[in-house]
């Protein structure tokens, strides 16, 4: 539904964007994250037509974003980093208007302005003035604009940006309401929001995507080991002792709550059963026992931070094709 190809932006003498490639598919909520400055806004603007590339190419529902603009523009729903509203308005007559300037019909800008104040969850405060509204109110408005021509892509730009937690939870169950019938492609600084919403993550750094795959996936690539954590009733040092003498386990560090443990073992050993029968032998009580994944901070992170020069992109190959970008 949406391709990237070989992507490239200049500000000046200023690579905004260099060689990005990558694809959303068909019904794909894929989260875009990078730090500031990776590129994600200039590259969101290109595809919804709002900056011409340098070079490369973009296709939305195989309609190229430099000759067929307008066709585009029919395709995707888009709502900007900072959600421009007309505040005086009304929500019902900002729809209505925004409605009319997507070229819709006087009859039929009314059908689909009722129709997405509905979907957004905006009837309660369809006849109060958008300036008067709580931000969360006002995001919804901003995706209501974004949906009435029914578009199959949305674009969202920090949907969530300066929203309280309340209000997070909100947008992000519309937000995946919504993408059950369209493809999505969402910026965002709240990690664990992408976690819970999208399908897949593109991660910018420095200029050019570092991953692109599924959070499992990516995980299981960048872990060099797996982390157990630990509750037991026993005496601490003899634990210890006892678990960093199994096969397989690299560390043991007893943490600051009682009976709390973490352990490090080996990437592709799985020895949970051996410390069972080990706890159960010594007449421990075992409390608790379970994995610890990698999150999607500390992915992230690790991305970003510690990116040499020249490695290959982590995740699916095939999605991708030099990819690079900058802003």
């Amino acid at each position: 539904m949406i391709e990237v190809e070989h992507l490239t932006k200049f500000y000046g003498l200023v690579p905004a964007v260099s060689d990005l490639s990558f694809q959303v598919g068909q019904g794909e909520v894929v989260g875009f994250l990078g730090p500031n400055g990776a590129g994600k806004t200039t590259t969101m603007k290109i595809l919804t037509c709002f900056l011409p590339p340098t070079s490369g190419q973009a296709r939305i529902d195989g309609l190229d974003i430099s000759r067929d603009s307008l066709g585009v523009r029919q395709k995707i729903g888009y709502l900007p980093e900072n959600n421009p509203l007309y505040s005086e308005m009304t929500v019902e007559r900002f729809l209505s208007f925004a409605a009319q300037a997507k070229s819709l019909p006087g009859r039929e800008a009314k059908t689909a302005a009722a129709r997405v104040a509905e979907d957004c969850g905006l009837d309660a405060v369809r006849g109060r003035i958008i300036g008067h509204l709580s931000k969360g109110f006002r995001q919804r408005v901003g995706l209501a604009q974004a949906l009435l021509k029914d578009p199959p892509v949305l674009i969202l730009d920090e949907p969530t940006i300066g929203l309280d937690p309340a209000q997070v939870i909100e947008i992000r169950q519309l937000i995946k309401s919504l993408g059950r019938e369209r493809t999505i492609l969402l910026s965002s600084h709240i990690l664990p929001e992408i976690s819970q919403v999208c399908q897949k993550v593109i991660i910018l750094n420095q200029g050019r995507i570092v991953a692109t795959d599924t959070v499992s996936s990516l995980t299981t690539q960048l872990q060099s080991s797996r982390k157990v954590k630990l509750v037991l009733r026993g005496p601490r040092e003899a634990i210890r002792e006892t678990l960093a003498a199994i096969p397989g386990i690299l560390r043991v560090e007893p943490k600051e709550a009682e009976g709390e443990y973490e352990l490090e073992m080996q990437k592709d050993l799985d020895v949970r059963a051996d410390i069972s029968r080990a706890v159960v032998q010594q007449g421990w009580d075992l409390l608790e026992m379970h994995s610890q994944e990698l999150s999607l901070e500390e992915i992230f992170v690790q991305l970003v931070t510690e990116e040499p020069a020249g490695e290959e992109p982590v995740g699916n190959e095939s999605e991708m094709e030099q990819p690079g970008g900058a802003s």
